[in-house]
């Protein structure tokens, strides 16, 4: 009985996820968000040859779980297209959250691994969630930095699973 509670509300999300759009003003809305939480994170936005900006993933889980949303991508400023996420976990985990996400990538190596689709986070790859300051301190690791904010929802978890993206042309957004 619950894995058919958790395969329906994972469902639900990725239904949802598929209606969401690519929305640049809601991808601009989250850079200004951030920047206003840590103006120090303008060095990244700078800096980096590329980001992708995810305004709302939302993620649910008892036991497994999952998590989808739609993000922007930019090329040295420029919006070049868009990126579907999608994630999978299993260990302990119980409830739901929204939250929004930014990946900066140092380079046009770990940009193109991206949008070529060749890149997922494995299990040991963590996001700095953004607090005043926290990004002043904050590195690349293999060529990316991930940073995250909660805008709603409790969950308690201890799981283990990762991200896995999808690059979608400017031609081919909807």
């Amino acid at each position: 009985m619950t894995f058919i509670t958790i395969g329906l509300c994972f469902s639900m999300q990725v239904n949802a996820q598929n209606k969401e759009k690519y929305d640049i003003k809601k991808a601009n809305k989250t850079i200004a968000e951030f920047k206003k939480v840590d103006n120090s994170l303008e060095t990244f936005f700078e800096n980096s040859f590329g980001y992708a900006v995810f305004p709302s993933i939302g993620k649910g889980g008892i036991g497994i779980g999952g998590a989808a949303g739609k993000g922007v991508v930019f090329k040295q400023g420029e919006m070049i297209g868009g990126s579907n996420m999608t994630q999978i976990t299993v260990g302990f985990q119980f409830g739901g959250q929204e939250y929004s996400e930014i990946i900066f990538f140092e380079d046009s190596d770990s940009f193109n691994r991206f949008i070529n689709n060749k890149y997922q986070f494995a299990a040991q790859v963590s996001a700095v969630a953004l607090k005043s300051g926290i990004s002043a301190d904050a590195s690349y690791t293999d060529g990316v930095a991930v940073f995250t904010q909660a805008k709603g929802g409790l969950m308690y978890e201890a799981s283990v699973g990762g991200q896995k993206f999808k690059f979608v042309s400017e031609n081919e957004m909807k």
